[in-house]
C-alpha cells in the first residue's frame, strides 16, 4: 500500500509487527517512548521514526497503537504532543492495546468528534504469534464498512480478525477471554501440584491430558506445562499484565452486576504472585504461589 502507516508502541508485540510490515513493503512512521526501541525500528527498511505522537498522526493515513495499559494509551492520545493534537478528519486509528471498555468508548467518542474513525482491536496471542504474524484481532468500533481499509494491514500482522460490534465490545470480549485464561493458569498449577504430591509423573499426566481427548485439554496446558515442569518462566505474556487484565475483567463484571467468585479467587492468586515478585515472569509463574502453598516445587529442574 502507498499510504503511510503510523505505529506507536514498539514493545514485545509492537516491534515484531513493524518488522512484518517492513518486510511486506509498508511505509511506516513509528514512535515509542523508549529510545532503544526507536533505534531498533529505524534500522528496518521503509521505517522512519517520529519525534512525538502528534507527528505520527499528522503524517499517517492509518495509525496503529500497541501499548500496555490505559495510562499509556491516554498519554499517547491526550498528552502533550499527542495524537489528538495532530488528528485530522479522515484519519483511521486502530488500538491493539487491551484497555478498559469505558476508556475505549470515551476515546472513540472524542476521536469521532474530530472526524477520525477509531477502532479497537485487542489481540489474542503473545510474542511468538506477533513474530510469526499469527495474532488474532478482536475488531470493534468504527463502522464495519470502514474496517476494509484495515484489512490489508491486519492480514500482514495477524492470521485472522473478526469484527464484533460497537466500541467497547472488543475489549469486553478480550477481558473475559483473559480472565478465563487466568482461571486456567491457577487450575493447571493446582492439578500439577496434586499430581506431584501423589507421586504421579508429570510428563505422564501431560500426555494423558493432551492425547486422551478429555475436556481438561487447553492450548495453555499443552504449551505451558512442559515449561512449568522445567521451571522455565521466561515471559511470553507477563504475569503483571495478566493481573491488569483480570482486574479490569472484574470491573466489567461488577458493572453488569454478575458475581464471579471463581474469577475472584484466580485474581487473588495472581495478585499474590505479583506481590511475591513474579510480575515480570510469564503468567504461568502463578505456579509459584501454588508451590508456596504446598510447600515444595512442582518443577523437575
Amino acid at each position: 500500500m502507498d499510504e503511510v502507516v503510523g505505529f506507536i508502541g514498539l514493545g514485545t508485540m509492537g516491534l515484531p509487527m513493524v518488522r512484518n510490515l517492513s518486510a511486506a513493503g509498508v511505509q511506516v512512521l513509528a514512535y515509542d517512548a523508549n529510545p532503544q526501541a526507536m533505534q531498533d525500528a529505524a534500522g528496518l527498511a521503509g521505517v522512519r521514526c517520529a519525534a512525538h505522537p502528534r507527528e505520527v498522526a499528522e503524517a499517517s493515513a492509518i495509525l496503529i497503537t500497541c501499548l500496555p495499559n490505559n495510562d499509556a494509551v491516554d498519554a499517547v492520545f491526550r498528552g502533550e504532543e499527542g495524537v489528538l493534537q495532530g488528528a485530522r478528519e479522515g484519519l483511521i486509528t486502530c488500538d491493539f492495546s487491551t484497555v478498559s471498555p469505558d476508556f475505549t468508548q470515551a476515546l472513540h467518542s472524542q476521536l469521532q468528534a474530530r472526524g477520525v474513525a477509531h477502532f479497537e482491536a485487542p489481540m489474542l496471542g503473545s510474542k511468538p504469534q506477533s513474530e510469526a504474524g499469527e495474532v488474532f484481532f478482536i475488531l470493534a468500533g468504527g463502522e464495519e464498512a470502514q474496517a476494509g481499509r484495515l484489512k490489508p494491514l491486519l492480514d500482514i500482522v495477524g492470521r485472522m480478525h473478526m469484527y464484533v460490534g460497537p466500541p467497547g465490545t472488543g475489549n469486553k470480549i478480550k477481558l473475559m477471554h483473559n480472565a478465563l485464561g487466568a482461571v486456567n493458569y491457577c487450575a493447571v498449577a493446582e492439578s500439577l501440584a496434586v499430581c506431584a504430591a501423589n507421586g504421579v509423573d508429570l510428563n505422564t499426566y501431560y500426555e494423558v491430558v493432551c492425547s486422551g481427548g478429555g475436556m481438561a485439554y487447553s492450548n495453555y496446558f499443552e504449551r505451558k506445562v512442559p515449561t512449568i515442569i522445567k521451571g522455565d518462566y521466561s515471559p511470553r505474556f507477563r504475569l503483571a499484565l495478566a493481573l491488569k487484565d483480570i482486574n479490569m475483567a472484574r470491573a466489567v463484571a461488577a458493572q453488569a452486576g454478575v458475581p464471579v467468585p471463581v474469577m475472584e479467587e484466580a485474581r487473588q492468586t495472581l495478585e499474590e504472585a505479583v506481590a511475591d515478585g513474579y510480575g515480570d515472569e510469564d503468567a504461568s509463574a502463578v505456579t509459584h504461589v501454588i508451590e508456596k502453598r504446598m510447600g515444595r516445587k512442582i518443577s523437575q529442574d
